[in-house]
């Protein structure tokens, strides 16, 4: 199938390459394990659902085409143990943080001591993005960049997420509640020389990112790498045992996948990040009704 100039360039944005049938009457090579593949022709060809419009702002991205989207593996409801789901509530209610409304949230996070980070940190990193959006993605912890930044996920992860973004139509940038994501970590504060969260350092956050997420009411969750699953599902599988199916957090599906600094050290499993991707647009089209 031919691709459209922009598919081509969102595509290789995220490191995948393309295919393209030769010529008729003419022989062409066959491609070597192509990790984009069209889909059939029975495939879907909507766009994702998006609200009418009233806005005046900037119009958001063209949302991609399900001819980008290569089929994606059946969609199994996966129910974390009774544990991953009750703890959350628990430590919400002990720290009264559930009441808070954004404006109160933001400078508890950045008044927060309540564990040793505080004490080298530069900045708060609170999260970005639409406060009602219907996408949600939660990474790990901050690096040295959004210390220094207060922003979740800059600098070379930060744009290969926002390429794997504008490959199935969606953007941080300022745009409606369908478009732009919200974006938020397990940890608001950097762990020196970016060690892995320690599990009290990941206790103490929960109750910002639960929170969080209780005032996004995301349609769908991203869970980007190890941490950031273990602090929404309560498991510590690899991730390629928990990959492909459709996760629940409190009534929400959770789609898991590599964290793109993952990926930028181990560019092979792009393939399978987007086919994550593509589960996760399905899902969505699911709770759409579509």
């Amino acid at each position: 199938m031919s691709w459209t100039e922009r598919q081509q360039a969102l595509l290789r944005g995220m490191g995948l390459r393309i295919w393209s049938a030769p010529p008729p009457g003419r022989p062409g090579p066959v491609p070597a394990q192509d990790p984009v593949a069209a889909p059939p022709p029975a495939a879907q060809t909507e766009p994702l659902a998006v609200p009418a419009q009233t806005s005046t702002r900037t119009a958001p991205p063209p949302v991609a085409s399900a001819r980008t989207l290569p089929p994606a593996p059946p969609a199994t409801v996966t129910a974390p143990p009774p544990e991953a789901m009750t703890a959350p509530v628990s430590a919400l209610a002990a720290t009264g943080v559930a009441t808070l409304d954004w404006p109160a949230l933001r400078e508890a996070v950045a008044g927060c001591q309540a564990c040793a980070l505080c004490e080298s940190r530069k900045n708060t990193v609170f999260g970005v993005g639409h406060t009602s959006a219907e996408w949600m993605i939660v990474g790990e912890a901050p690096g040295e960049q959004e210390d220094r930044q207060g922003e979740p996920f800059v600098g070379a992860a930060g744009q290969l997420l926002d390429a794997m973004l504008q490959a199935i139509g969606l953007t941080r940038s300022e745009a409606d509640a369908a478009h732009q994501v919200f974006i938020a970590n397990t940890l608001k504060c950097r762990p020196p020389r970016n060690r892995n969260p320690q599990p009290e350092e990941l206790a103490q956050c929960a109750p910002f990112l639960h929170r969080q997420i209780a005032l996004v009411r995301p349609k769908v969750l991203l869970a980007m790498g190890r941490f950031a699953i273990q602090q929404l599902l309560g498991r510590d599988e690899p991730i390629g045992r928990l990959r492909g199916q459709v996760h629940d957090y409190h009534g929400t599906p959770v789609i898991v996948t590599y964290h793109p600094a993952y990926l930028l050290r181990q560019p092979t499993e792009k393939a399978k990040a987007w086919e994550d991707l593509c589960l996760a647009v399905s899902v969505y089209r699911q709770r759409q009704g579509r």
